[in-house]
């Protein structure tokens, strides 16, 4: 979902759903949030992504200003993308996330037995 800083949405909900509200984004967001990574090792760990989308949400993300690309001046290049300090912010969101899901899936796995 490509974001309109000129237009943003008013809701603050959906402002950050604009943001990082798709399935890779908040994937590649976990990810960065652990160490940098390399375009493939980012590749191969997201299961399923495609090039075009992985480099297309990489660089919405850099575009927001959460995730920084790094191009090292070696043969042959290196390109690292890691978390911007705004991008940082974003772990306590994630972690609520994943706090939510737990007990979800332990709430429907109780009620299931």
């Amino acid at each position: 979902m490509a974001f309109d800083p000129q237009n943003p949405p008013e809701c603050p909900v959906a402002l950050t759903v604009a943001l990082i509200g798709s399935k890779w984004k908040l994937l590649i967001i976990r990810n960065l949030l652990k160490r940098p990574w390399r375009f493939n090792e980012l590749h191969r760990d997201l299961d399923g992504v495609s090039q075009k989308v992985l480099t297309s949400s990489l660089r919405e993300l850099e575009a927001d200003g959460l995730v920084h690309r790094e191009v090292f001046p070696e043969v042959p290049p290196r390109v690292e993308y890691s978390l911007t300090d705004l991008g940082k912010t974003l772990e306590p969101v994630l972690a609520s996330m994943e706090e939510w899901a737990i007990a979800y899936r332990d709430t429907i796995l109780c009620d299931a037995s």
